[in-house]
């Protein structure tokens, strides 16, 4: 056999051992790296230590789809309005005291609450006004007006319905109908007409009744 043979030989069996220790290098690694995993999914297990299952879940049953809420309190809020809903064909006249100014009380109001209320004893502390309305806006916002100063707990408002100087014929359209759902506003425990520098007899000064016990 030649020299160059016996090279050819050598040079062959060398490419084999580095292939041979790269196949060992590479195997050894997966096999780390498979021992590493395997750790990593037992390490809570090992961390935990044994357990006993539960022979029953206790699991809540949840339904899919929750029921939405009912709007009970929506609905209470439209029987309220509905039950104190104002007509125009209610007869106050007999209600009202017409004396040198009109005024009005609750039964069972003594007659100095108006005296008073027309002197000024209470502080205007809202006010509503309805000039350019017509009767139907005026009726909804006075509603709501009164129902809402109640519920924030004033005292004393003002509504203003005008003195009908630029209605036809120069007859306040406004008054005896503000006058009218007043009285059957459960909120209202009395009103007289307005003082001059307040607006007279285009305006009424409005006593509401107290959040807490009643009281004049």
């Amino acid at each position: 056999m030649r020299l160059d043979d016996w090279q050819d030989l050598a040079s062959v069996a060398q490419h084999l051992r580095r292939e041979q220790e790269r196949a060992a290098a590479q195997a050894k690694a997966e096999r780390e790296a498979a021992a590493r995993l395997q750790a990593e999914r037992q390490l809570f297990s090992r961390s935990v230590g044994a357990v006993t299952p539960l022979r029953h879940p206790n699991l809540a049953a949840m339904a899919l789809e929750p029921t939405p809420p009912l709007p009970v309190q929506h609905w209470l809020d439209e029987e309220q309005v509905l039950q104190e809903s104002i007509s125009d064909d209610f007869d106050v006249s007999t209600l009202l005291d017409t004396d040198d100014q009109l005024s009005f009380r609750r039964p069972g109001i003594g007659v100095e609450v108006t005296q008073r209320l027309r002197a000024g004893h209470w502080s205007i502390q809202r006010q509503l006004d309805l000039h350019g309305l017509r009767t139907d806006e005026a009726r909804e916002a006075l509603g709501q007006f009164i129902r809402y100063a109640h519920k924030s707990g004033l005292r004393c408002v003002r509504v203003v319905h005008g003195k009908g100087l630029g209605s036809p014929g120069r007859t306040p359209v406004l008054k005896g109908r503000v006058q009218r759902w007043l009285v059957q506003k459960r909120e209202v425990l009395a009103f007289v007409q307005a003082r001059p520098a307040e607006g007279g007899a285009g305006a009424l000064v409005v006593l509401l009744v107290p959040a807490g016990p009643h009281r004049a």
